[in-house]
């Protein structure tokens, strides 16, 4: 069975990463956190070039027109978190945008980071915010353009190449992923042919015009949005923009790139990608990280031994978690009955017994499937804080992520999302959008060598860690 959805809400998808009252550093340094180089873009002759109007020919729909575009035109929306760490880098993005306009003697634009969007229930999932966006900037701007915290842009030349596109027109515009074949994170969509529908990386930036905002703003004041979940942001932001063949398809733009500052077609793009990682604190020690494998009985056998084989040995403290008790893993039998379907019965009493069992002094959770190759990441506090309140699961076979995503955010504890614990295989997700990831996990072992999965995508090269490079896969690997 696929992980059951995180709910819109109160969680972004796939995996869970909790920061509550700790000091630095972040999760992410349980993978052996870089230091990563410091970037700022500056455009060296932006000056003289401040005062040239851009103009463009637009060729796209068989006219031939002269486009003009100001920056103050674009709005720039950053996808931002509320955790501290997150919310620094987009502020400095934020910044480095300001800065590039005012170097080229422009009107500042605006810049918005999604997370100071709170009033706005699942701000994050970007639908609920058009409305506003249509409301606020429908008369005076172009475009909406959005990018993660680690986009970075070359200003004048997102406004060449925005002015390319006549504004008047619907535009959904991103740099084009697709699936090879079809995939269960994406409901198996397009099965006969998945390579047809594009939906943009979100790394390289993407952007709406104005008419296409306004028109999408109308059809969310008609018909409401229904679902209350989300799997793959960007994916299902493209079928709703679709709409089943009544709205535009994604328009690749070359320009919209995730490769790496150093790139040597850095000078093509607007927009390029931090594919280091983050200089987020010193590593986590290892006896600081409690490991819990959930398991049962039928799975002994085929499951632990890859887990073994793999990244057991990476973990100091570790436990296996099951409905039966054997001692050549060892497993403990938590007492929870093993379920088809979700499992919040037996993450309770994991929860339950780290608090009660383990160390007083280990402050950091990590909950993994037995067929995960490293799931949840949970500090002390948080569950500490979990636990004494009243929610709890409401059957034991529940979806232990809905149900956790629910508590957390009626506890006003933060969930940080990373996209580098994913949910299915590397075969799930397409080729350029791993590409430019150092991941963290994947999850499923059907139809793969999860034992070769791991060697190519997760194991740990200290050499590499320790001068924040990223792994680079063989491309059948891919």
């Amino acid at each position: 069975m696929p992980r059951e959805p995180g709910c819109r809400g109160c969680s972004p998808p796939a995996a869970l990463v909790l920061l509550l009252l700790l000091p630095p550093p972040s999760p992410l340094t349980l993978l052996r956190c870089a230091r990563a180089l410091a970037v700022t873009i500056v455009a060296e002759d932006a000056k003289e070039k401040a005062e040239q109007p851009v103009l463009q020919k637009f060729e796209r729909s068989g006219k031939s027109s002269e486009v003009k575009l100001e920056l103050k035109e674009i709005v720039f929306v950053i996808q931002s978190q509320s955790n501290y760490f997150h919310s620094k880098r987009a502020e400095d993005l934020k910044q480095n945008i300001l800065n590039q306009a005012a170097d080229l003697g422009k009107e500042l634009p605006r810049v918005l980071l999604i997370h100071q969007m709170d009033r706005h229930e699942g701000a994050w999932t970007i639908l609920p915010l058009i409305p506003d966006f249509s409301a606020t900037y429908g008369r005076n701007s172009s475009w909406i353009f959005f990018c993660e915290e680690d986009t970075r842009i070359q200003i004048l030349k997102l406004l060449e190449t925005l002015g390319r596109f006549d504004k008047s027109k619907e535009w959904f515009l991103g740099k084009a992923l697709y699936d090879e074949e079809s995939t269960i994170i994406h409901h198996y969509a397009f099965a006969e042919n998945p390579t047809v529908f594009k939906f943009p990386d979100f790394a390289a930036g993407w952007a709406l015009s104005l008419p296409l905002v306004n028109k999408l703003a109308k059809r969310l004041k008609s018909e409401p949005l229904k679902s209350d979940f989300t799997i793959d942001l960007k994916h299902e932001i493209a079928l709703y923009i679709w709409h089943k063949g009544n709205g535009p398809h994604l328009t690749t733009v070359p320009e919209f790139c995730t490769d790496n500052m150093d790139s040597f077609k850095a000078g093509h793009c607007a927009t390029m990608f931090n594919i280091f990682l983050p200089l987020c604190g010193d590593p986590v020690k290892e006896e600081d990280v409690f490991v819990a494998v959930k398991t049962c009985q039928k799975f002994h056998g085929d499951r632990i031994p890859i887990v073994k084989q793999t990244w057991e040995n990476e973990a100091t403290l570790i436990e296996y978690y099951s409905d039966y008790a054997e001692t050549s893993i060892p497993t403990v039998d938590l007492g929870i009955p093993n379920t088809d379907r979700g499992h919040c019965g037996k993450t309770f009493a994991i929860l339950e017994r780290f608090l009660n069992s383990s160390s007083s002094k280990t402050p950091w959770l990590v909950i993994v499937d037995d067929d995960t190759l490293i799931r949840m990441v949970f500090s002390r506090t948080a569950v500490q804080k979990l636990l004494a309140s009243k929610c709890r699961c409401y059957s034991t076979d529940a979806p232990d992520d809905m149900v956790l995503g629910m508590c957390f955010s009626g506890l006003g504890i933060p969930i940080t999302h990373s996209p580098l614990f994913h949910q299915a295989r590397p075969m799930d997700y397409p080729k350029d959008y791993l590409s430019h990831q150092i991941p963290i996990s994947f999850h499923k072992h059907w139809n793969i060598d999860p034992v070769k999965v791991y060697f190519t995508w997760l194991a740990p090269n200290t050499e590499d860690s320790l001068n924040g490079k990223k792994h680079r896969h063989p491309k059948e690997d891919l």
